[in-house]
């Protein structure tokens, strides 16, 4: 019964991505054990040429020849740049030669482009098949990319690639970000490093020509790096952050906003990193959890600072004579100096005595600071006194608002407290520094109460590994509640899903409590912020200060910022005198408007017209809130418009020790490295020439020598690509051994000699059918159907995945096909058949299914790996002249052009490869050589036999039986039995192939060592004191190897017994 694909389509078994991750270390190690018996092959080899005796010398093996290096030979391309693919396949697999020239074919071929799959000239108009939009998460210009990059890349190419090949309108937008903060600290490192010198040391203009300097150099290696993994970008298209077409956006965008009040200037507290002497994002702080007492390396400070330690002392009532105090404690004793209050709850029976009264502050004896009530405070932690320092903690910010308590700045820009005289030795002197000197002061007056470990986060700056500093300064914001509710409400009315939906709950949890947008930082590097500081020349107006929003203007160039502050003002122009901020917005504003800015917003383009909105933005959850919710705050903002439809989330790529990827911590790895291979000497080379701290290096130096002792493999791009949608699981990070891949790499090699086999016999083959027919080949026998039901399962399952954004559903559909269904069973039935030289109805009916199958399967390869995809869809016979050009534009497998599934012809051919298993082992428990033929009984229920009749052929070849005679009752003749299942019973012809006495000897002799073993387990176990002074580990280990032992006892004296039947005269 033939039944279509969209039926019953997930009850057929496959392996899960788990397993398929089992399967690729198993073909690792199979590559490495091929490598140790090379490896044994060359010593024996070299002792036999060293015994000199030539007569006894083997011939070398093809096994112990070194892997061969083929390279494409450029000179064959044709002049359209297309690879020369006339010749056969050579003999192995190699990426180098396999994934040579294609890319350069595509773009010249315009492949890439939207304009190649759109139906007419104007990209406005629409296309029947649909169109997909998608924009790059554009990567820093800070270095190389590495494997978290790959992942991004690979899993958005393969979405591409695939709706390209559904013939829709596609476009993927290439670039780069400048990156302002991560950009400006690399550089410097980089100045220090190799000159000597400091920013400053060369001046704002000639620093900013360095950076640029850096960017030509990285901005040319990442788009390298882009296109060695098959990025099918429009790369006439790209972008960089600050190109002329981006600074005209961003300044649009900030000018729009200011005026109509959502940007405005304010004067609160902000994360500050004292070693930049910027603001910055909270995605830049790093969140140091320490468990107790920790030293710190910090920059700036010879030794080490301490952290982690809760510090008490006390504050004296003012006016008591009894000499009462109030004691406090705090993580940070540099900010006492700050402190403007203490509070307690309002409740609290300790303190009520003391509510409305003043503490005097021992270091500054002029600041009286009142005692005050509040519900934040926490009565039963610590004392339930609480100390208030509102220009240094977010908590006491908000307090100081509401009891309207005098701010006090402490710690200036540097990190050192501000040098004001009331501070006496205090003043300008480090902070951390200051920290310890304060407790011998307090000591020395009697209010230190000691110290103690304490469990605390400490906020730590991502580029400078300076402590963060909560700090007071004028900055510019963007008002984001109203932004939110819209970003919430778009999320819960479905016109903008998030996949997978486990992240909507963070996302709803951010826009709740969402805080207004710092968007400036004190840089060099970034978009100069267009907002000029009036002073007005007139008498009549008072002079304003930097921190007032109200003497800000904005304007897209200083001559409109002027005559916007003359209107405001009510002045000439030529009274307006103007100075530009010097600061910076945060890249994330930047970036922010990426989907409309690349397109050409603010002007009206064909591009915006054609593709804004997007489809699709994919990325890693870490950036939810800092780019994907800013992109949807600015364009709903701005354009009144959601930037795109859906967001893909995926998991983040750690090393395989599960720690987090960092440039800085020297554990990332260059993809390129794992494409084309790298040696330990050279990972190690590159370790020392990067811009990585000398401690931290020692450290990766030490990882990289444990975890690559052999450096990394070749690998190809196709393996890469294929390991990483494979390991996306969306729900948990991924721990990617890169090692690992070299499993994919394996098979691809698969593939490769699968292919080469199939169009060994397709010489001369011609098809004359198109694919839409679903016509099964006439005269398809039972194997030939089967694979086409699998085939259709397969195309389903893809068709699936990818519509559900479940790429190792796609990987394993595909890799289950190829390995187990195509190679292991169809390639191995057909031989008998091609064996045959004679033309027949059976070997043009597997030409057919070889077609189909290789056609079909390659092409639901080609979005996941494009090369291989490529290199062998090439060769292929064609269908006419009208072949698509190239795979990448060939269409997609549609489940309703493969309507051949047959689920009861694949429960029955289960079933016959559960017979050909069970044979098989017994076989290897016999050690019976493949080439040593064994007839086969099969006995099984009379209504069973005329199915198994036609599947006797492909059994008898997989289970290497020269015949397989098919019987309702157990025979008679001694024949060795092995049990199938309730149904099934196979009986082994094992007369003249195994020496069945010299077989019950050495089973006598495995049964007594095997009771031997299994005794001294059981004395073990029966010692009374065994339970108590055995480790429970080593009982386990030991009830484990029992079982085993029994298990194995029971299956020798059973195939003993049989042997002993059998040997009956």
């Amino acid at each position: 019964q033939i039944r279509s694909p969209l039926a019953e389509a997930s009850d057929a078994p496959v392996k899960s991505a788990k397993q398929l991750e089992k399967d690729a270390k198993k073909l690792e190690k199979l590559e490495k054990l091929r490598q140790k018996q090379d490896k044994l092959k060359e010593q024996q080899q070299k002792k036999l040429e060293k015994a000199g005796d030539e007569e006894t010398k083997p011939k070398k093996s093809k096994e112990s020849k070194p892997r061969e290096v083929i390279e494409y030979d450029a000179s064959k391309t044709a002049p359209d740049g297309k690879k020369d693919v006339s010749g056969n396949l050579p003999n192995e697999y190699s990426p180098g030669y396999v994934e040579a020239q294609w890319y350069a074919w595509w773009k010249k071929k315009g492949f890439f482009k939207p304009e190649y799959s759109h139906p007419s000239k104007d990209l406005t108009s629409p296309n029947p098949k649909g169109r997909f939009v998608m924009v790059i998460p554009p990567p820093n210009v800070t270095g190389s990319l590495h494997i978290g990059h790959a992942l991004t890349n690979a899993v958005e190419d393969t979405i591409t690639r695939w709706h390209r090949m559904k013939g829709r309108t596609t476009l993927w937008v290439p670039g780069c970000d400048h990156a302002g903060i991560a950009t400006q600290v690399v550089v410097e490192k980089k100045l220090a490093k190799e000159r000597g010198i400091s920013r400053h040391d060369l001046g704002r203009e000639n620093f900013i020509a360095e950076i640029w300097k850096w960017r030509e150099e990285k901005g040319i290696r990442i788009y390298d790096q882009l296109e060695k993994l098959g990025s099918s970008f429009d790369w006439d298209r790209a972008c960089y952050t600050m190109d002329p077409k981006m600074c005209k956006a961003v300044c649009e965008a900030f000018v729009r906003m200011h005026r109509d009040g959502t940007i405005y200037r304010s004067t609160r507290l902000v994360n500050w990193s004292c070693t930049l002497k910027s603001a910055i994002s909270d995605i830049e702080v790093d969140k140091r959890e320490l468990t107790g007492r920790t030293l710190l390396a910090i920059p700036g400070y010879k030794d080490k600072v301490e952290f982690g330690v809760l510090t008490e002392f006390s504050y004296p009532v003012e006016g008591s004579e009894s000499g009462e105090e109030i004691i406090v404690a705090t993580t940070r004793l540099e900010t006492m100096l700050g402190d403007t209050a203490v509070a307690v709850h309002p409740e609290d029976a300790r303190y009520k005595h003391l509510h409305g009264k003043y503490v005097k502050h021992p270091i500054v004896p002029d600041r009286k600071m009142p005692i005050i009530v509040d519900d934040f405070v926490d009565m039963a932690f610590g004392t339930g006194a609480v100390k208030i320092t509102p220009a240094h903690d977010h908590n006491d910010y908000e307090v100081g608002v509401r009891h309207k308590l005098p701010f006090v700045t402490v710690i200036d820009d540097s990190g050192n407290i501000v040098n004001e005289p009331w501070l006496g030795e205090f003043a300008g002197q480090p902070r951390f520094d200051v920290r310890k000197r304060l407790a011998v002061v307090l000591t020395e007056k009697d209010l230190f109460k000691g110290s103690r470990e304490n469990p605390m986060v400490v906020p730590i700056c991502s580029r400078s590994k300076d402590v963060v500093e909560p700090l007071i300064k004028p900055q510019w914001y963007v008002r984001s509640k109203e932004m939110a509710e819209k970003a919430t409400e778009a999320v819960r009315s479905g016109e903008l899903k998030i996949i997978p939906d486990i992240h909507v709950k963070t996302w709803n949890s951010w826009m709740s409590n969402i805080r207004d947008w710092c968007i400036s930082r004190q840089l060099w590097w970034g978009h100069r912020i267009p907002a000029y500081f009036v002073t007005v020349d007139v008498p009549d107006v008072p002079k304003g200060h930097e921190a007032d929003d109200a003497y800000w203007v904005s304007g897209r160039t200083e001559e409109e910022a002027r005559q916007y502050a003359a209107a405001r003002f009510g002045v000439k122009t030529d009274h307006i005198i103007l100075k530009q901020d010097e600061d910076v917005l945060d890249t994330w504003f930047s970036s922010g408007l990426f989907p409309f800015s690349v397109m050409g917003w603010p002007d009206k383009t064909v591009d915006m017209d054609a593709f804004f909105p997007g489809d699709l933005l994919e990325t890693g959850y870490d950036i939810l809130f800092f780019w994907v919710a800013r992109m949807v705050f600015l364009s709903q903002k701005l354009l009144g418009r959601l930037p795109f439809k859906e967001v893909f989330l995926h998991s983040i790529v750690r090393d395989a020790h599960g720690r987090k990827m960092s440039k800085s911590l020297g554990n990332v790895i260059d993809p390129i490295d794992v494409i084309h291979g790298i040696t330990l000497e050279d990972l190690l080379k590159q370790l020392q020439e990067g811009n990585i701290d000398p401690v931290e290096v020692e450290r990766a130096t030490a990882s990289m020598q444990a975890d690559y002792p052999n450096g990394i493999p070749e690998c190809g791009a196709d393996a890469l690509r294929f390991a990483l949608c494979a390991y996306l699981m969306s729900a948990r990070d991924i721990n990617l051994d890169v090692l690992r891949v070299q499993g994919y790499r394996f098979f691809c090699n698969k593939l490769w000699n699968a292919t080469k086999f199939a169009m060994m016999h397709l010489k001369g083959f011609e098809p004359n059918f198109a694919m839409n027919d679903a016509i099964v080949p006439v005269n398809a026998g039972p194997m030939d159907k089967w694979i086409l039901s699998r085939l259709c399962y397969a195309v389903e399952t893809c068709e699936n995945g990818f519509v559900n954004y479940d790429f190792p559903s796609v990987t394993t559909a595909i890799y289950n096909f190829w390995l187990y269904e195509f190679c292991d069973v169809y390639l191995e039935v057909t031989k008998p058949i091609f064996g045959n030289q004679a033309d027949s109805p059976e070997r043009l009916a597997c030409q057919e299914t070889f077609y189909i199958c290789l056609d079909t399967a390659l092409r639901l390869l080609a979005p996941v790996m494009p090369f291989i995809s490529e290199e062998l869809w090439q060769r292929l016979p064609k269908v006419g002249d009208k072949s698509p050009p190239s795979i990448c534009v060939a269409s997609y497998p549609e489940t309703t052009q493969f309507s051949w599934r047959d689920l009861n012809l694949e429960k029955q051919v289960e079933v016959m490869q559960t017979v050909v298993k069970a044979v098989r082992s017994e076989r290897a428990e016999k050690n019976l050589l493949n080439k040593m033929k064994v007839d086969i009984h099969l006995c099984c229920e009379t209504e069973a036999i005329p199915v198994m009749e036609g599947l006797k052929s492909a059994l008898g070849t997989l289970a290497y039986a020269d015949n397989v005679i098919l019987v309702s009752s157990a025979p008679t003749a001694k024949l060795y039995p092995v049990p199938v299942s309730d149904k099934y019973q196979a009986f082994l012809d094992l007369k003249d192939k195994i020496n069945i006495p010299d077989e019950m000897k050495k089973l006598d002799g495995k049964i007594a060592k095997k009771h031997t073993e299994i005794q001294k387990l059981e004395k073990l176990a029966s010692d009374p004191d065994y339970e108590t002074k055995v480790p429970e580990e080593v009982r386990i280990q030991n009830a484990e190897k029992l079982a085993k032992g029994n298990g194995e006892l029971e299956k020798m004296v059973d195939s003993l017994s049989k042997l002993k039947i059998m040997n009956d005269p």
